[in-house]
């Protein structure tokens, strides 16, 4: 599933969802983009919310090793972050599996 970002050549910013993500989540610009660069990536479709666009969430760590939901679309090869936030409990689980088994391979 990451090879939807191969295409990607940069982030394109909305200012509303940048400063609601970090008022709300106090998470920055800089955190969101690190985690498309920080393996591993837990990439899926984010059915639910692909009503008017197709979106995606991204399970991913920051270089400080903070670990994000994070939920974009792509746009004219542009990454575009609609938010991000800490993962959840569940969310952390998944991503650990994900971290485990890769180890494995």
């Amino acid at each position: 599933m990451s090879d939807i970002l191969e295409s990607c050549e940069g982030f394109d910013w909305d200012e509303a969802n940048s400063d609601k993500n970090w008022l709300k989540h106090k998470v920055s610009k800089i955190e969101c983009e690190q985690v498309f660069f920080n393996s591993p990536l837990v990439i899926a479709d984010d059915e639910k919310h692909s009503e008017s666009e197709r979106r995606w969430f991204l399970l991913g760590r920051t270089d400080m090793d903070r670990k994000l939901y994070v939920v974009f679309t792509l746009r004219k090869n542009l990454i575009r972050v609609i938010s991000a936030r800490n993962m959840s409990k569940k969310e952390r689980e998944l991503y650990d599996e994900k971290i485990k088994k890769d180890s494995k391979v």
